[in-house]
């Protein structure tokens, strides 16, 4: 038989301020390791939210990312023109564009510098990423020495409002216009592809995008492409390119909350040990009257331990409740496979809050198993002597 769930409440109850303590110091850890999940949340939903399965990147084969790549204008403009799988408009028009991308040092409005990604493009990228919105001023005119801003740029980076001057090299660019996109874009500064080149003397572009039509196997494209003479390329898309550009920093984010999860969860396991042996000390009388009475070692363990998850859910609930309030805020980090700076907001998700909950388990899992079995090898003569 099983020792009644009202005893483990009421013990809770009894030792309230030694219940608190310990739900604070696993509710830190929790929210701790909720923290550093959120935020690679935020940053691997940016990378991977606005990828279009229908639109292919082509790269320079071997080249990791657009900053490695690199073809010369020519042979650009011959892989847009030479492709049947790329889509056409009304006007029978292949829908694809060469891009050139540079990280160059701005300075924060906060203070110091950073690296801010500029992208060259042509008049169709705009049709390749149709849901790119200027939210204030207009686009830039081709051939024009003036830029458009992403809109988590305006309030970061100085000069990056409508109608500042970003100086590139020697060639001063007007802002004038500010978008938004839901992705990695918001963070980048958008200017016509020749004029960006030539002002950051680059021989050409560094990659190519494209609408797919329908029903166009990407890989069996890539697989083509790579052996091709003429124009040789590594294509994949959008999606999955995305993906691969944020899964350095995705790791290193992972990474940080384990080791921070690690260390946290070490002490909290001890902080969950210590309450749950002053509770066995307080209640060795009781264990002794609960055994005399007819009840096993098997249901004081259980006892125990149920105890000790419970302590740990609290402090489970406790680290989301912490954590919350961080959803929406937003910030920003070095992207590391492009060495730029990104901007993009805590994500508390479903999956987060689970992970939270699930990890509180374990710290109480962990922390009254030892206190439980020494409850449960208790005999029921020793006990009933202690008071």
């Amino acid at each position: 038989m099983l020792v009644p769930f009202s005893y483990n409440l009421r013990s809770l109850f009894v030792r309230r301020a030694e219940t608190l303590l310990t739900v604070i110091g696993v509710g830190a850890t929790v929210a701790v390791l909720s923290g550093v999940l959120a935020l690679q949340q935020g940053f691997r939903t940016l990378f991977t939210q606005a990828g279009h399965d229908n639109v292919a990147v082509f790269l320079r084969p071997g080249a990791p990312t657009e900053s490695d790549s690199f073809f010369t204008r020519d042979r650009a403009i011959k892989l847009i023109k030479s492709l049947p799988e790329i889509a056409v408009d009304e006007h029978q028009q292949p829908i694809g564009s060469a891009e050139v991308y540079l990280a160059v040092r701005r300075f924060k409005v906060s203070g110091g510098e950073t690296n801010v990604p500029i992208r060259g493009v042509q008049p169709k990228s705009f049709e390749v990423f149709p849901e790119l919105n200027i939210i204030e001023g207009r686009r830039f005119e081709p051939g024009s020495d003036e830029v458009i801003v992403g809109s988590k740029l305006t309030g970061r980076i100085r000069n990056c409002k409508v109608g500042d001057v970003i100086q590139m090299n020697l060639t001063p660019m007007r802002v004038v216009g500010v978008f938004e996109y839901d992705g990695p874009f918001q963070s980048e500064i958008w200017g016509d592809l020749d004029r960006v080149l030539e002002a950051l003397q680059r021989p050409g572009p560094s990659r190519v995008v494209a609408v797919m039509k329908p029903n166009v196997d990407i890989q069996a494209l890539s697989d083509r492409l790579v052996e091709n003479k003429e124009v040789p390329a590594k294509v994949l898309s959008e999606r999955v390119y995305l993906a691969q550009s944020s899964s350095a920093m995705s790791g290193i984010l992972l990474g940080l909350g384990s080791i921070l999860a690690l260390i946290m969860g070490i002490a909290a396991v001890f902080t969950a040990t210590n309450t749950m042996l002053a509770a066995l000390a307080a209640r060795t009388h009781e264990i002794g009257v609960l055994m005399s009475i007819g009840y096993r070692p098997l249901p004081i363990f259980l006892s125990f331990m149920l105890e000790a998850l419970l302590l740990g859910l609290l402090g489970g609930v406790a680290g989301c409740l912490m954590v919350i309030p961080l959803s929406g805020i937003e910030t920003g980090t070095t992207n590391f496979q492009s060495f730029t700076e990104v901007a993009f907001a805590f994500r508390v998700t479903p999956t987060v809050l689970v992970t939270a909950v699930v990890f509180s388990l374990f710290l109480g899992l962990f922390g009254g198993a030892w206190p439980a079995l020494r409850a449960a090898l208790m005999t029921p003569t020793a006990a009933m002597r202690q008071r």
